[in-house]
């Protein structure tokens, strides 16, 4: 019986202790900002029309100059051609809106020794590259209602007048970013961040092709209100230019993060 209880302690207790330096390098935090679009309707502005944005953030610090780090952002993005100064973009007076739901994981590198708690190395800069998965559904706003503009088909996707599919809401990003953070404390830091995110997708707005289709056809074969919505130019015409297909949409996630120490001892760090 002896034996016994002397192998549980041989395994127990370094298992605890392991587990002890995981929590105590482990921090959890939330974010809190904005979110905006980059895309057909907006092509340069990566401030415009910010939406709140929130979300969860899970950071391990390998050493004082990187960390893993793993966070799931919630927000929203919005673009309205009546916000340009461009009188194409005036004319084809399309709009959107949609949710941006994004889970993501990859590696954050301190400019300089970063150690949370430590008076010395208690503040740096810093690069954020990961890789993701978004969920999105662009929607349009028409007499007072919202449409869910994936399932109509806006561009012909799943009729007769196109051979492309409807593209999917649940996409792949790669997001990139730049900010501070701070200890504030011995088990607390506080971050500014500002994010951008490549995707692979042209259709985060719903407009993907150089042109319009036959909005009488389109209707008849997926309903009026995808005839209504796929052209809303205001001279009424169908061979003006819809989007631009050679690039792909952007999105962004910008705000402050408070994150805190799960573990109660101060970590050891290896030296980077």
């Amino acid at each position: 019986m002896r034996l016994i209880w002397c192998f549980l302690l041989l395994y127990v207790v370094p298992v605890r202790a392991q587990f002890t330096n995981f929590l105590t390098q482990s921090e959890l935090g939330v974010m809190a900002g904005g979110s905006t679009y980059i895309g057909d309707i907006n092509p340069y502005n990566p401030f415009y029309a910010p939406k709140p944005a929130f979300g969860l953030i899970y950071r391990f610090t390998i050493n004082t100059r990187l960390c893993f780090r793993a966070n799931v952002f919630y927000g929203e993005v919005q673009g309205f051609d009546a916000d340009s100064q461009n009188e194409l973009q005036l004319n084809r007076n399309l709009s959107f809106k949609s949710p941006i739901i994004e889970g993501a994981a990859g590696v954050e590198f301190s400019y300089f020794p970063f150690q949370l708690g430590n008076k010395r190395h208690g503040a740096s800069a810093y690069l954020l590259a990961e890789l993701g998965v978004f969920h999105m559904n662009p929607m349009a706003e028409y007499e007072d209602e919202w449409y869910e503009l994936q399932p109509l088909g806006t561009e012909g996707q799943g009729t007769s007048l196109s051979d492309k599919n409807p593209y999917n809401l649940t996409q792949l990003c790669i997001p990139l970013g730049v900010g501070f953070k701070a200890s504030i404390g011995k088990r607390c830091s506080f971050s500014v961040e500002f994010g951008i995110r490549k995707t692979f997708t042209d259709y985060l707005d719903d407009i993907g092709s150089e042109s319009y289709v036959d909005p009488f056809q389109l209707a008849f074969e997926n309903g009026p209100f995808a005839g209504v919505l796929s052209n809303r130019s205001l001279n009424n015409t169908r061979f003006g230019r819809r989007g631009v297909s050679a690039t792909k949409d952007w999105y962004t996630f910008f705000g402050g993060m408070v994150a805190f120490k799960l573990g109660k001892k101060k970590g050891c760090y290896f030296k980077g």
